[in-house]
């Protein structure tokens, strides 16, 4: 822990990735500000700026982990508010082309609290740290330079109210936490650095998420949490079902073009399509609470920082801003908790390094990336390089998932590694790998 604090450190964007990133800051800097365009203290909603909050969210395991250490009493908080949770291996059923894994306890513990309540939570906790400040309704205009270019010493804003002026924040270290929207990129290219190299995989995704009022005529899930149809190359719709504190939920997913209808009619037919009957069945005479919302995601981006030859000091970048990933793999919000948690080893190690932080943020990045990029590229119109390593696992997880149809012990080898618990390379432990090839019934 950092003795004596000092300096600023400006934050930019105020939701599950920048509050962290002020959390994290707060021990090492006399005080943190965190700037966002939206109004953060309002109600419990999906926030403008964050359209995709209207559509269920996952909190991976190592996600939940991350909150609990660094807000003690987090989990217990939101069950208070009537959040259900539960064992990732026991409290949701996993469907992989049609079949549901073989339930078995991981140990890991799956929160289902949409978005806007988590981000919501996350913030009541860091505005209680004393140095911390947010700074809403206030758009971000740009960054500011040293006159070599060669730093970031502060930003430019403006209040989003009549007639406000332009005014220079001071920093002595930015964060941009803006999301898949960031202008970083841009930004620097207008100082004269080097375009940010960057990796595509194209799946034209749509979601589109209907809320139902409980309770259901029939109701699948009980004191469970969700049934998850998994998209596959072989069947390629997927959703999720999920009870949720005060109310139930179903997000439909379609790929390459195949968008879920938002009318009623249609969206039942979408659900009816789906390889698991019982989310038909919930459903189909349950009462909605509104329209259905839909959210276009054309492509997960990784952009690489790392491989820049040079980048100004006083900027580091985090969440979706660094990356974006497909968001049907739940991965966003726990990856930018994890990238959080780096940001603090290295501020308490001493002055950040940008060129540190990104290499040791690649190397973080790496495993998830693999596992949501490579899982879109078993889908043959997928655009996006396949290397042999992606071509090799997308040979072995489908025949690891149909195994675990009958073996607990592979459930919780994937689900944990999912989960971002354990790494993917424990998949290919002997003692896993042996019982994929010689697949076995009741363990």
């Amino acid at each position: 822990m950092v003795e004596q604090r000092n300096g600023h450190a400006v934050v930019l964007g105020g939701s599950i990735a920048g509050s962290l990133a002020a959390r994290v800051l707060s021990p090492a800097f006399a005080r943190v500000t965190v700037v966002d365009r939206d109004d953060l203290s309002g109600p419990v909603a999906p926030r403008a700026a964050a359209p995709q909050g209207h559509h269920i969210h996952a909190l991976l395991a190592r996600g939940q982990q991350i909150l609990e250490e660094l807000f003690p009493g987090f989990t217990d908080e939101l069950v208070s508010s009537g959040v259900p949770i539960g064992d990732f291996g026991t409290s949701l059923s996993w469907y992989f082309n049609g079949e549901m894994i073989r339930k078995a306890e991981t140990g890991t513990v799956c929160v289902a609290a949409g978005r806007p309540l988590l981000e919501s939570r996350v913030r009541a906790r860091v505005r209680a740290l004393g140095n911390v400040t947010y700074r809403e309704h206030t758009d971000i205009a740009g960054l500011v330079a040293s006159p070599d270019r060669d730093r970031i010493t502060g930003v430019r804003v403006q209040a989003r109210t009549p007639g406000a002026a332009e005014e220079v924040i001071d920093a002595d270290v930015v964060v941009d936490t803006t999301g898949r929207g960031s202008r970083t990129p841009r930004w620097l290219e207008e100082l004269g650095y080097p375009r940010v190299p960057e990796e595509r995989v194209k799946m034209d995704l749509t979601y589109t998420t209907m809320d139902f009022h409980g309770p259901l005529p029939f109701d699948p899930i009980g004191d469970d949490i969700a049934l998850l149809p998994v998209a596959t190359p072989a069947i390629p719709r997927g959703a999720i079902f999920a009870r949720m504190p005060d109310r139930y939920a179903v997000s439909l997913t379609g790929i390459l073009g195949d968008r879920p209808p938002t009318d009623r009619e249609g969206f039942l037919a979408y659900v009816q399509s789906l390889p698991v009957p019982e989310i038909y069945k919930a459903v189909r005479d349950a009462e909605p609470m509104g329209e259905a919302m839909s959210f276009r995601f054309p492509a997960s981006v990784r952009r690489r920082y790392e491989r820049m030859a040079r980048t100004p000091d006083g900027l580091l970048v985090l969440g979706d801003a660094a990356c974006v990933f497909n968001p049907v793999y739940g991965q966003g919000m726990t990856v930018a908790a994890m990238s959080a948690r780096l940001l603090g080893e290295h501020a308490r190690s001493g002055p950040l390094s940008p060129r540190a932080f990104f290499r040791d943020l690649s190397r973080l990045v790496d495993a998830p990336w693999d596992m949501s990029a490579g899982a879109d590229l078993g889908f043959p119109g997928v655009v996006g390089r396949r290397t042999a390593k992606v071509r090799m696992g997308n040979a072995y997880i489908p025949r690891l998932q149909a195994a675990a149809v009958h073996d607990g012990r592979l459930s919780r080898a994937f689900l944990r590694s999912a989960g971002l618990v354990d790494p993917p390379q424990a998949l290919m432990r002997p003692g896993i790998v042996s019982r994929v090839l010689r697949p076995r019934r009741g363990e």
